[in-house]
């Protein structure tokens, strides 16, 4: 199925938007967004931007490579397949430069790869691609960035999050989760009444946890920071001396959630 294509020749802010449950087409709002920004780290390079639509077979994996500069959020729906939006970015010293720029940006989504290839960068030459990603709620996921962000929203499987400076977000996940960043914050939505499945390790080196947990929800926690304050404002259970790693019994107990930073705050708190 050939991929639809919005152009616009605008200026473009990288971003992560988190959708509902159904896949609003959010592009128009981005184009515009597009067309109404600046490039504040070089202002005298102009911009173009395209939204690429594809769609794919459902499958058990995908991965997602967000290469550099490029952001992936993944939400759950209850269509049967998988629907890619890749909003390609593109940067020269024209307008008409960066068009042919864009134009020879490829995304391929073959084997349930999604990974975008391009020209070389140079100096005033630039592309990265971000990625709005909707899949069958029982999707194991493979996401990677380096300088963006990683949002997963409703979405239970095997799963592996890498981000290279960016922040990580997770929203109502469950099954075997494995995230990682290495500069950026963490935040964690849990919801119902207790993990769906193996667990949860998430942990940031250099960022703010924040970790939002529901009334009566019960899980083996493990939460802390090296460097920075911790805030609770739910009741917890510690055995022996306060350390800066704490493990309690979130109400009956259940599967491991750890929630971890080295350098910055932590603050859990009831919703």
């Amino acid at each position: 199925m050939r991929p639809r294509t919005l152009l616009a020749a605008a200026p473009v802010l990288t971003l992560l938007l988190s959708a509902g449950a159904a896949a609003q087409d959010l592009s128009g709002d981005w184009l515009q967004r597009c067309r109404e920004g600046r490039n504040s780290d070089s202002p005298r390079t102009e911009r173009d931007c395209e939204v690429r639509e594809s769609r794919l077979s459902a499958r058990p994996r995908l991965s997602v490579d967000g290469g550099g500069n490029g952001g992936v959020t993944v939400t759950g729906w209850n269509e049967g397949g998988i629907l890619v939006r890749a909003r390609v970015q593109a940067n020269a010293r024209s307008r008409e430069e960066a068009r042919a720029i864009a134009r020879q940006v490829r995304v391929s989504t073959e084997g349930g790869e999604v990974r975008a290839t391009g020209p070389e960068r140079r100096e005033g030459h630039s592309w990265s691609v971000s990625y709005e990603v909707f899949v069958p709620r029982r999707t194991g996921l493979d996401l990677e960035t380096t300088n963006g962000g990683i949002a997963v929203e409703r979405v239970s499987g095997e799963m592996r999050l890498q981000a290279r400076n960016g922040p990580i977000s997770l929203r109502g996940v469950g099954g075997n989760v494995h995230a990682r960043t290495s500069n950026g914050p963490l935040r964690v939505v849990l919801e119902g009444d207790r993990w769906a499945g193996q667990g949860l390790d998430a942990e940031t080196r250099n960022g703010p946890v924040t970790l939002e947990v529901p009334d009566g929800y019960s899980a083996s926690l493990e939460t802390g920071t090296v460097n920075g304050p911790m805030n609770f404002d739910i009741p917890v259970r510690v055995q022996g001396r306060i350390s800066r790693r704490i493990q309690t019994e979130l109400g009956r107990g259940g599967a491991p959630i750890r929630v971890v930073t080295t350098n910055g705050p932590v603050t859990v708190r009831g919703i």
